[in-house]
């Protein structure tokens, strides 16, 4: 059973959630959104009651939710008030929801990434919303001189059943912003909710679709200039020397100047990555004006050698060496075939040596995944003020509460005279986890004195990192002469980190398992990416275990759910990262829903599943080739990600999983030629189109009432492999390495 009645003591509660009031931002009310009675529409209250650091309740009852964690698309802004909605017991349509300030005091999760914003806000989100329920409870009673015990609720309502008392909770409000928090909260039962598990609107829909400024790069201040910044043009160089003669005196520049975004001595903290530090700022009046400078100046670069920096990966303190030289595809696949084969293990059951070597058959393929651009669709931008020892700056971060720590140690100032607003993001996924571009506008705002909004182009982001990392895997498998499983070794590694998670299926399921692992330094700038490591690996390991099931003459969901039995009934090791029999259910369902074994005239279909983020994802994807072209007709998708809060946006999640991973798998490529990525821009880095998304996508969850978890990426790994599985069905070629589409074309 889930742990849906848990209580967060009061210290605790007042730790996470006393968001301090003031700097609120991107208000939107609900009722702006819906058809509605005039006599339904509240209007502003005269005065507001702040009952917790989420949640104020006007004298009229409007209730306003504060929504923590930063908006990138994924729908939290309207999921999160949602959850403490419901345990408050608010009427939905007396409800408006803003933005939380930044308060890294009080509030130490106010990130996304992970996939993490609900699983890890669950509890203190329900929390708040009883918390001030209860409040409210009490304040009735004092008021009407009963019992607490008597009075019940129903949306925005407090009743009193053996008087017929009735009142909204703008009435008690303000007594209840006065009493003491109490140790500790009931929550409802799931069976209690009235608002999660049903689909709600998004609540800036309206505000989207009319174009209404929310997004960072829509950010506007009187007396703002405009900047813009001049990397080097390959990873590997530095800058040498500039001349702005020509750019200087050129219609709207106001300066340039160098900057040095992080000193040489400073120690980077985990999202401080970035390649290039020495930069060349323009400042102008206008976006055109600064860009027409900047391809007016004339730099200088020169390579640097091979250097060392100290990194801080929370709390794990490491020099990391950073190689000089300007570097090549080939070169590097040349350094990462030779790493290979000086892999360490991280992982060995029982003795998979004697088990290949008494094989009766078997199967070995090299997997390789390319460079990858995030390529969001609102360019990296940020503004910032910097007044004497105060920063006021506002735009699209994921982390922000680890941004303002590396932009208070940069410029001296103390993180309590430093505001972020959180706008919403444009795209993200990994890219706006690393700020350095914040970090470069503080800096140019300190020398000129005056607010600026730094703007990237799209040619800024694509040749400055950060990339997916380029990755590469061997898979062997040893079957026995009845077509059994009896080995199973996986060696992977990356440029510059491994995509290897050790202990997750089909770890636990043979009992013969090795799993290897190696990295290759390089001075590319990599980051995370949607389903970091786990969008290469689960491609390989699911297109892998297709062909395994082919030599071995099972059917592909079949043999998976073999394996998974196996590792139900009895576990191979004790470190298994996943549950089996939660493995088991999504394919179950999957199976059904797909209508599995059903033979579709000129359809070639492919199946995966994959375990990330605390959640299952299972899909079979239905295709033909028509022209040379790839047409994706149908996916079918199981997930099992614990109890749905808002089942649109979970829906819209996983859509979204599937069209980004087939526009991946097809289509994305980055390589690197003296350094230079080969591709900088929409012309020349292939995006899916309109027309080749899925024709249909199914989504089907798993009743649960497990906690929730991540929905935001887990459907992003499986759908590499159920594609790729899927054109071996039409073609009768297996394909190994990304991106597919060129292998189409050989």
């Amino acid at each position: 059973m889930p742990n849906s009645t848990q209580n967060l003591n009061r210290r605790s509660f007042l730790k996470v959630s006393a968001l301090a009031g003031g700097g609120m931002i991107l208000s939107f009310n609900w009722l702006a959104g819906c058809k509605s009675n005039s006599e339904e529409v509240l209007g502003l209250p005269k005065e507001w009651f702040r009952l917790n650091g989420f949640i104020k309740i006007g004298e009229n009852g409007l209730i306003t939710i504060m929504s923590p964690n930063p908006e990138g698309g994924q729908n939290i802004k309207t999921s999160m008030p949602l959850i403490v909605a419901e345990e408050l017991d608010a009427d939905w349509t007396k409800v408006q929801v803003e933005q939380a300030p930044l308060d890294t005091d009080n509030f130490t999760r106010q990130f996304i990434g992970g996939s993490q914003a609900i699983r890890m806000g669950w509890k203190v989100l329900r929390t708040a919303g009883a918390t001030a329920r209860h409040l409210l409870i009490l304040a009735a009673a004092q008021t009407w001189k009963v019992d607490a015990s008597e009075i019940t609720t129903e949306p925005g309502f407090l009743i009193h059943q053996a008087s017929g008392k009735k009142a909204h909770f703008g009435e008690m409000a303000s007594l209840a912003a006065t009493l003491t928090v109490p140790e500790e909260v009931p929550l409802k039962e799931i069976s209690q909710f009235r608002l999660i598990g049903k689909s709600h609107k998004n609540v800036e829909a309206k505000n989207i679709v009319t174009g209404k400024p929310l997004f960072g790069i829509d950010y506007k201040k009187e007396g703002m200039l405009i900047a813009m910044i001049v990397h080097p043009p390959a990873h590997g160089l530095r800058l040498k020397s500039f001349d702005d003669s020509a750019a200087r005196s050129m219609p709207g520049i106001r300066d340039i100047f160098q900057i040095k975004s992080h000193q040489d001595e400073y120690e980077r903290t985990f999202f401080d990555t970035t390649s290039f530090t020495d930069l060349v700022a323009v400042v102008g009046n206008s976006t055109w004006e600064v860009m027409s400078a900047k391809k007016a100046l004339k730099v200088e670069w020169e390579e640097f050698a091979t250097y060392e920096e100290n990194r801080d990966f929370n709390g794990r303190k490491e020099l990391r060496t950073i190689p000089g030289g300007l570097e090549n595809h080939e070169q590097q696949l040349q350094k990462m075939t030779e790493a290979a084969k000086k892999s360490r293990t991280v992982r060995k059951d029982g003795n998979p040596e004697a088990a290949f070597a008494s094989a009766a058959k078997i199967i070995e393929h090299n997997y390789n995944g390319p460079f990858l651009a995030h390529n969001c669709m609102e360019p990296m931008n940020f503004f910032a003020h910097v007044q004497g020892d105060r920063i006021d700056c506002a735009g699209p971060l994921q982390k922000p509460e680890l941004t303002e720590q590396a932009l208070s140690s940069r410029l001296g100032i103390p993180i309590e005279n430093i505001n972020i607003e959180m706008t919403r993001l444009g795209g993200g996924y990994g890219r706006r986890s690393y700020a350095h571009w914040l970090i470069e506008a503080a800096v140019i705002s300190q020398k000129v004195n005056a607010p600026i909004k730094l703007i990237y182009t799209r040619e800024d982001d694509m040749t400055g990192g950060i990339y997916r990392p380029m990755y590469q895997a061997t898979y062997r498998a040893a079957l026995d002469q009845d077509n059994n499983l009896i080995g199973f070794h996986v060696n992977a590694g990356g440029l510059v980190e491994p995509p290897l998670y050790a202990d997750r299926f089909p770890a636990g399921a043979v009992e013969n398992y090795w799993a290897e692992d190696w990295t290759v330094s390089s001075n590319i700038t990599v980051g995370s990416f949607r389903a970091p490591r786990s969008n290469f690996i689960a491609a390989a390991e699911q297109s892998f275990l297709d062909e395994v099931a082919e030599t071995a003459g099972k059917d592909p969901i079949e043999f998976r759910l073999e394996l998974l039995q196996k590792a139900k009934a009895n576990p191979v090791g004790e470190n298994n990262d996943y549950d089996a029999d939660r493995f088991i259910g999504v394919l179950e369902l999957l199976k059904a829903k797909s209508n599995w074994g059903q033979t579709l005239a000129g359809i070639a279909r492919g199946v995966s599943a994959y375990f990330c983020h605390n959640s299952y994802a299972a899909q079979v994807l239905d295709l033909k080739i028509e022209n040379g072209q790839v047409q994706v007709e149908k996916v079918v998708q199981a997930v099992d990600c614990g109890l749905i809060i808002n089942p649109d946006a979970a829906k819209n999640l996983c859509e979204g999983c599937v069209v980004d991973g087939i526009g991946t798998a097809l289509f994305g490529e980055l390589k690197f030629v003296n350094g230079a990525p080969d591709r900088s821009n929409f012309d020349q880095y292939r995006m899916i189109r309109m027309k080749e998304a899925p024709k249909v996508i199914e989504t089907h969850f798993v009743e649960s009432q497990v906690d929730p978890s991540g929905l935001g990426e887990p459907g992003y790994p499986p759908v590499f492999a159920a594609l790729a599985n899927a054109l071996y069905q039409a073609t009768g070629k297996r394909f190994y390495d990304q991106p597919f589409a060129k292998q189409l074309e050989e």
